[in-house]
């Protein structure tokens, strides 16, 4: 009995501390002033080059700041914007920004058909596996594994993204898993895909 009882009290003690270390939306929302400027107020972003933030996945946002504030991923606003940030600064952030409505876009029509087979489909001829496999077939991504939520993003963005990931200007993705793909991609793929997610729900 006295075994039982000391199991479920670490038991409760690990939950404990797992909530403790979780991120505090509400605090997050005070931090995310500076964060307003870019990314908008409540994460969905005016200017499509830059990323919508709103309903993403709060442990893809916070790898994303640590990336940055480590230097695996570089971008001279957002690794200066990290850098002063600590471990429950990222955490809060990530929970306040996942909190809230992603504002979907439109998908191009000249491209619908393209994006769409390319999304779900791949590209079986130059290898390029479907997006989908990863992303899900709305696009809402995958939290445990850390595959971003790319439902309502901008296409602006998502083209940069693949581009930066096929030059190799970005490289924090997993075992080159993006580099690969994306080396892959003409230009023109990438322009069709970015445009359907843009639309995707």
């Amino acid at each position: 009995m006295k075994k039982l009882l000391l199991i479920v009290s670490l038991g409760a003690l690990a939950v404990a501390g797992n909530a403790s270390a979780a991120g505090d939306a509400t605090a997050g929302q005070t931090k995310s002033a500076t964060c307003a400027g870019c990314h908008g107020a409540d994460g969905n972003s005016m200017n499509p080059a830059w990323p919508k933030l709103a309903g993403q996945h709060a442990n893809y946002i916070a790898k994303q700041l640590h990336d940055f504030k480590g230097g695996a991923r570089k971008d001279a606003t957002m690794s200066a914007m990290a850098a002063p940030l600590s471990e429950q600064d990222v955490d809060d952030l990530a929970a306040f920004f996942s909190t809230k409505k992603t504002q979907l876009g439109t998908t191009a029509k000249d491209m619908l058909e393209a994006g769409q087979a390319l999304y779900r489909a791949g590209n079986a001829a130059s290898g390029v596996p479907a997006c989908a496999g990863c992303h899900g077939p709305t696009g809402m991504g995958n939290a445990q594994a850390k595959f971003p939520r790319l439902s309502g993003q901008h296409a602006d963005y998502v083209a940069k993204a693949l581009k930066d990931f096929r030059s190799g200007a970005r490289a924090n993705d997993a075992g080159k898993m993006m580099r690969s793909i994306a080396g892959k991609m003409t230009d023109a793929e990438i322009a069709a895909v970015a445009q359907y997610v843009q639309g995707l729900h």
